[in-house]
């Protein structure tokens, strides 16, 4: 890992059930994201669950908040585990090892795609509701999830957002396994993670102490109501 691309709090390192909430995780992360001494910062999360999260850090940062729209591609069967993700300019990532793993054909994937596609146009206009993306040529951008697992749903934003126009790109995400941080530095500018952890076993749902899925409808009420919005 390039430590000197990689912002932590190294007392947080391996450690769960660190943060209340994504608020409360939000916050944490800002006070990391502050040390970067930003001028021209832009926030966009990746809903919905990136949009608690990010929210507090734009506040800090007194920056725009604004969306990056991308969704894992699931497993048919397990709706939690993804093989891969869909960006909002349509580009996907596929992740190839575990779709030979588990055995996936062509027609799989191909359905996966379609429905993933479909949910990321909705949301987009749910979300977006005909906006432009920002100009990000002379900004930096801080790209918030609210973790990092196997880290797919994450290098397809980083992908469409340079192809979009993005120069430096920040990632900042309260929790993240160690090996996509090592996958995700290669790819950005800088990445903040206040609770790396290792080992085989990894969930984000574990650096929570109240853990549930953040619906359109609430990840649409945090942008309305974010100051400036």
């Amino acid at each position: 890992m390039k430590s000197e691309q990689i912002l932590e709090i190294k007392n947080l390192r391996d450690r769960t059930g660190l943060f209340a909430d994504r608020y409360e995780a939000g916050q944490v992360l800002s006070g990391l994201v502050m040390q970067l001494g930003l001028q021209n910062p832009l926030v966009l999360a990746i809903p919905a669950g990136g949009v608690p999260v990010a929210a507090p850090l734009a506040e800090a940062l007194g920056c725009q908040l604004d969306v990056a729209v991308v969704s894992k591609i699931t497993l048919p069967w397990n709706t939690e585990a993804g093989y891969g993700a869909v960006a909002f300019d349509g580009s996907y990532l596929l992740n190839e090892a575990m779709i030979s793993a588990v055995g996936l054909d062509e027609a799989d994937i191909a359905r996966g795609l379609e429905k993933t596609r479909e949910k990321v146009v909705g949301r987009v206009a749910a979300l977006r509701k005909g906006r432009p993306m920002p100009d990000m040529t002379a900004r930096e951008v801080i790209v918030v999830d609210d973790g990092l697992a196997s880290g797919f749903t994450m290098y397809a934003a980083v992908a469409a957002l340079r192809r979009a126009g993005a120069g430096e790109l920040i990632v900042a995400v309260p929790t993240g396994h160690e090996n996509s941080m090592q996958s995700l530095v290669e790819k950005v500018d800088m990445v903040c993670c206040a609770n790396i952890r290792s080992g085989p076993s990894f969930a984000v749902a574990s650096a929570y102490q109240h853990w549930s899925d953040v619906s359109e409808a609430e990840a649409e009420q945090i942008l309305l109501e974010f100051p400036g919005a």
